[in-house]
């Protein structure tokens, strides 16, 4: 074969399958995406302001001043914000981290899968020698079925030769404060079910601040549509307000926002969604 078809037969691989981009600079973006393997940019890191989210101000208070803390390089702890679906956990950990982005600060939010927590240690390794602070953000982490994963993620939190580097701290959002499986039959080992239970409570206890979300009350709820509308211009009716969240069968910053995302549609305007929790 000549080295001209073999040239051409490459290009067609690389039009097929083409070579992986540069890795993202870490110090050059406010929010990273981890899938294991590079670190990518984050696309339209646009959280809602920090002052929109009503009904959480003590847990906002917490989650920022520990954030700030650890842009300043002063000692900040693990987070585990855990409860209600809709309550704003995840929208809490983005939006602290814009404010203090907006403050000056330089600290930079890194979204990881949870099923790329085997892969943690890499990105310690690559982060480590980073000039700039990181809040590891973990959405809505379960371990179903997983107590290993409990364990590595246990070890990278506390203790072991690939603990997380000091500029780094994680963000993990969970529904259920202790993290275990919802039954025993999701329990990995059926033998030891108490073995897994303990392991995943071990794991919840390494998180140096553990913040509760709660269900919203109906003043809660209309609280968050009062702001979000205000913010937005949109004037509403609390009558139909608390019978959107009545139709939607409960009332959380999810469902608040959902409500203002229907005004705007009825006023024929558009409106750029947060990310969800």
């Amino acid at each position: 074969m000549t080295d001209d078809a073999l040239s051409r037969i490459a290009d067609a691989l690389d039009r097929i399958a083409p070579p992986p981009g540069a890795p993202a600079d870490p110090l050059a973006h406010p929010a990273y995406v981890w899938r294991g393997e590079r670190l990518h940019a984050a696309q339209h890191f646009e959280p809602l302001p920090l002052a929109l989210l009503t009904g959480i101000d003590a847990q906002k208070e917490a989650v920022l001043e520990n954030s700030r803390r650890l842009a300043r390089g002063a000692a900040a702890h693990d987070i585990l914000l855990w409860g209600s679906r809709g309550s704003g956990k995840s929208m809490l950990a983005k939006s602290a981290i814009a404010a203090l982005q907006a403050e000056g600060e330089t600290l930079a939010l890194v979204e990881v899968a949870p099923d790329r927590l085997e892969s943690l240690a890499d990105l310690f390794a690559l982060l480590a020698p980073v000039e700039r602070a990181f809040i590891l953000f973990i959405d809505d982490i379960g371990f179903d079925g997983d107590a290993g994963a409990a364990r590595a993620l246990r070890s990278l939190l506390e203790g072991g030769a690939e603990a997380r580097p000091s500029n780094m701290r994680l963000y993990v959002t969970s529904n259920r404060r202790h993290i275990v499986a919802r039954s025993m039959a999701e329990q990995d080992d059926p033998v030891n079910p108490r073995d897994a239970r303990d392991d995943s409570l071990a794991l919840a206890d390494r998180f140096g601040l553990s913040l509760g979300f709660h269900a919203a009350n109906q003043g809660d709820f209309l609280a968050m549509v009062r702001a979000y509308a205000a913010h937005f211009d949109l004037p509403f009716d609390e009558a139909d307000a608390v019978g959107w969240a009545t139709r939607r069968g409960g009332r959380s910053g999810r469902v608040a926002w959902q409500y203002i995302v229907e005004l705007a549609g009825r006023d024929g305007r558009s409106l750029a969604e947060p990310a969800s929790d």
